[in-house]
């Protein structure tokens, strides 16, 4: 019988840890700043990410323990972004609650019901990835404006974080963080110790139709394709082949629901911090990973408690320097969904087509570009299909 290694434990419990704060730092700026974009007071953006932390934090403690996997959890950081871009679509936060609501309900019957899992999965992969791509845009440009108009408060985390980028790329965007805090607390105005205090806030959601297609259909879909679609395969990737995956979808459509009247947007599968702790930088024994994820779960209980610090902070700095900050957190996923819309090379007509109408910011009958840009790249994909399917069919054409 062998004997434990020393520090067995230490290691996941680390590798937990370091995941949690990874997570948190690389993009609570852009969540707070999607939930102000959309209506939310300071102290309702603040609930919003509290409740996410405590959330995601008790369902990686208690689906980790449960059954003996990795699970972990985190709120949807496409989603935030595309909050950011949906600013047009709605300012009443009581309208977009009601549309977090409604990606909740999605969620929540995407893991009851499997046929609509395999309906989402269906959505093919360049429409998808392109419309997260040109949610991503608008935000991965932040940084070049912020250079150039606040260069003194811009121009240190951009370094901060391009250096770390090559040296130790896990805390590239942690680091950048604390240099825009540091750089706002110098100079900016100061931050009352009142707000500092986590707060719950509860929001009476109201339903608004053109919000529910224009903000929560596009909300559930960035969700499901950028967090829980990747979320899953990182799992499968480290050899967890047979995750509880209804299970999963369920407990986070219920958390989502419960939780978006207190301003939690989306809850989901966590994809990039889930590396952390699946692979065997956790843990050279798969069977002893789990334990870095209820680590993780239990640091983020406690990084709740930073809700009101972090939102206050956030409220304290100019808006193109939290978009700066956050399109450099985002940078790697515009790079992996730009190159997964235009892997296809007889899709990418319709993988640019749905990048432009998204990336534009389009707003037509009070309903966002997002959801403007699925319909305009299903409707390319079917007349090129079409186009392509007579060419085939036709005497003069191939096999004529």
């Amino acid at each position: 019988m062998t004997t434990p290694q020393h520090g067995s434990l230490a290691h996941p419990i680390t590798a937990g840890i370091i995941g949690s704060i990874t997570g948190f730092a690389s993009s609570f700026a852009i969540l707070i700043a999607g939930l102000r974009a959309v209506g939310a007071s300071e102290a309702e953006a603040a609930s919003g990410l509290l409740v996410l932390c405590v959330f995601q934090g008790v369902l990686a403690i208690g689906l980790s323990l449960r059954f003996r996997l990795p699970l972990s959890f985190a709120w949807s950081t496409p989603g935030a972004a595309l909050l950011v871009a949906a600013h047009k679509t709605t300012g009443d936060f009581r309208a977009a609650v009601g549309a977090f609501l409604l990606c909740g309900v999605l969620l929540l019957a995407t893991g009851l019901w499997p046929w609509l899992a395999r309906v989402m999965t269906r959505i093919p992969r360049p429409i998808a990835s392109a419309m997260l791509a040109g949610i991503l845009f608008p935000i991965c440009l932040a940084p070049v404006q912020a250079a150039v108009q606040l260069p003194l408060l811009a121009l240190p985390p951009i370094v901060v974080w391009l250096v770390l980028s090559r040296l130790a790329p896990r805390w590239a965007v942690a680091a950048a963080v604390v240099v825009t805090a540091v750089a706002v607390v110098i100079s900016g105005p100061s931050i009352a110790a009142v707000h500092l205090a986590p707060t719950v806030q509860f929001v009476v959601p109201s339903f608004d139709p053109l919000v529910l297609i224009g903000l929560g259909v596009p909300l559930y879909i960035v969700t499901m394709a950028g967090q829980n679609v990747p979320g899953f395969a990182v799992l499968r990737t480290f050899g967890y082949d047979n995750p509880p995956a209804r299970t999963m979808l369920t407990a986070t459509g219920i958390a989502t629901t419960v939780g978006s009247v207190f301003g939690a947007y989306a809850l989901n599968l966590s994809a990039i911090t889930a590396a952390m702790m699946a692979g065997p930088d956790a843990h050279p024994d798969r069977g002893r990973r789990w334990i870095a994820t209820v680590s993780s779960g239990s640091a983020y209980l406690l990084l709740g408690l930073a809700a009101g610090a972090a939102t206050a902070l956030v409220a304290a700095s100019p808006p193109i320097l939290i978009q700066a900050v956050a399109g450099l957190a985002l940078l790697g996923a515009l790079v992996g969904s730009v190159v997964a819309a235009l892997e296809e090379q007889a899709h990418r007509v319709v993988a640019i087509a749905t990048f432009l109408v998204v990336a534009s910011g389009i707003q037509l009958l009070n309903i966002g570009s997002a959801f403007w840009g699925l319909i305009v790249g299903a409707i390319v994909m079917l007349v090129l299909r079409a186009g392509r399917r007579r060419s085939l069919e036709s005497p003069g054409g191939p096999g004529g």
